[in-house]
């Protein structure tokens, strides 16, 4: 497992995981709730943008793994 320290938002940024968003009707700037899915070769296998029911995406993201499995 790795462990990532972005003091600067430089790689949230990258994987548009910080911008704008709207929170209890205004629009304010920080982290957007996202998923990148990083295979072991450093490959971007899937993005999950906007995950709206955190609560469910764990579930989503076990099922397509077991679906697509990434090159080790």
């Amino acid at each position: 497992m790795v462990l990532l320290s972005d003091p600067d938002a430089t790689v949230l940024k990258a994987y548009e995981a910080f911008g704008e968003k709207l929170m209890y009707g205004k629009t304010v700037t920080g982290i957007t709730r996202s998923t990148v899915l990083i295979c072991g070769d450093g490959t971007v296998r899937k993005h999950w943008t906007k995950v709206a029911k955190a609560e469910q995406h764990a579930a989503q993201i076990l099922e397509y793994i077991a679906a697509f499995h990434c090159p080790e």
